[in-house]
């Protein structure tokens, strides 16, 4: 059955794939993006024509640009559309820079979600899929990452604002009966990737010369997830209520750091000039996420493998940097 989706952060990274699956298979989408300027809003709105250049049928794709902070702008969206279910990826992203600004990061990642499930509770949506991060997995010693861990330790504000907002999603599902799926993502890359995360940046140091540190040499683990497996993830949780649960998206392969540059360095024939490092205090040595449960309850499997993601990050890194 058809549905119609609000999908918050559409015009984003991981927004604009997963906007790009609901319409592939007949739903419709209320888009909501900011576009702010935390990166060039021009790729954002890149994004934004690749997705209604598809052949689409008529009024499947809306897009509104608001902030998930305005609550008067969300009252008014819910008012115009019958929404069924709610997939919020609006998220102010990074471990590094949320502890520059804090205030930020728990304005738009908790105060935003809240807002969301007022507007979902008032308007008797019963659907919401969460973004949220690995990163609140902390520097913990439960390897692989599994979703039992307590997750009380968060290093940084940015896993602080985002376990946060898993803890109110469980109180609006006790007291409102919301079907409420965190999902905790591990290293999301590929095609249109934010030009703050690691593959993206390393081009850019390779073609342009920019300055990228390379923290502990390269001898940090990372669950490298291509952003399609991710997206496809993200949908199946839109189909599934689940009551409340807490769910990871990744490959579960960790691969080193150093390999993953060596990877991009061989694809394009030229070496990484990259600063050595320490590593910082909000970072940790080693993600790696135990998929099972994502497996079980939402028919996950990731197909991408690493060597095949970065070919494909690197093909579009071609086509939209290099020949822009």
């Amino acid at each position: 059955m058809r549905k119609q989706l609000l999908l918050t952060g559409a015009a984003g990274f991981i927004g604009s794939h997963v906007a790009e699956l609901l319409l592939s298979r007949g739903d419709s989408v209320i888009g909501v993006d900011n576009l702010n300027d935390y990166y060039d809003p021009a790729r954002k709105q890149q994004n934004l024509n690749e997705i209604t250049q598809r052949e689409l049928a008529p009024g499947q794709f809306t897009f509104r640009q608001g902030d998930i902070r305005d609550i008067p702008f969300l009252n008014a969206l819910f008012a115009e559309y019958q929404i069924d279910g709610i997939i919020n990826l609006a998220a102010m992203a990074g471990v590094r820079v949320s502890i520059e600004d804090p205030h930020l990061y728990f304005d738009v990642n908790l105060v935003g979600t809240l807002n969301l499930l007022n507007v979902a509770r008032d308007h008797r949506v019963s659907t919401f899929v969460q973004a949220s991060t690995s990163s609140v997995y902390g520097d913990t010693e439960q390897i692989p990452f599994v979703e039992t861990d307590l997750c009380d330790r968060p290093l940084a504000p940015y896993p602080a604002s985002k376990r946060a907002a898993e803890m109110i999603g469980f109180t609006y599902h006790h007291l409102y009966k919301i079907n409420f799926t965190a999902l905790r993502f591990f290293t999301v890359y590929g095609p249109r990737g934010r030009p703050d995360m690691m593959a993206y940046k390393v081009l850019n140091n390779i073609f342009f010369g920019e300055p990228v540190p390379i923290f502990n040499a390269g001898q940090m683990y990372r669950d490298w997830t291509f952003v399609t497996d991710i997206a496809a993830g993200i949908v199946a949780a839109a189909d599934q209520p689940l009551g409340f649960e807490v769910i990871n998206l990744g490959r579960g392969e960790p691969v080193l750091l150093a390999d993953f540059v060596r990877l991009i360095e061989n694809l394009t024939g030229r070496p990484a000039n990259l600063v050595p490092s320490p590593m910082m205090d909000a970072d940790i040595p080693y993600t790696y996420a135990n998929i099972e449960k994502a497996k079980r309850l939402l028919g996950y499997t990731p197909n991408v493998s690493v060597g095949e993601g970065v070919t494909r990050f690197w093909e579009w890194y071609q086509l939209t940097v290099l020949k822009a």
